[in-house]
């Protein structure tokens, strides 16, 4: 899919609506390319109340949407796998979460399994970007 910014919002906003936990979803790509912007779009679709922010450096945050705990995971500043094992993923499926997993590749063996699997990169239009499912199980 190529997608506006705006396009970009109301897919996640719908994918967010979608979704019933628990749910592991991947979102991968190169920097800027919108994975922060799907995932708060994603949030507010399951409506969580606050604006989900980067974690990069907190690595984890947390959103309260209703019944159903949602968890922002960014792997992009590990520098090994095994610092995955830390992030709580265990915990996180144990709790019945939707999992938001940005650079989930990062995370190697220590990432649960996931349901979905998003790609985003540049699109030759800079007002776009693209969007590929990678997995669906």
């Amino acid at each position: 899919m190529r997608l506006s910014a705006s396009e970009l919002s109301q897919f996640g906003e719908e994918l967010g609506r979608s979704l019933q936990a628990p749910k592991v979803i991947g979102l991968s790509g190169e920097l800027g390319t919108g994975k922060t912007t799907l995932i708060q779009a994603i949030c507010r679709g399951l409506g969580a109340k606050a604006r989900a922010t980067s974690p990069t450096y907190a690595l984890v945050h947390h959103y309260d949407a209703g019944p159903t705990p949602v968890y922002h995971v960014d792997c992009y500043r590990l520098r090994h796998p095994d610092e995955a094992r830390d992030l709580g993923f265990d915990d996180m499926i144990r709790e019945g979460a939707i999992i938001l997993i940005e650079w989930p590749e990062r995370a190697g063996a220590w990432a649960p399994p996931l349901d979905r699997h998003f790609q985003l990169s540049y699109d030759d239009d800079p007002s776009r970007r693209v969007v590929t499912a990678l997995a669906h199980v």
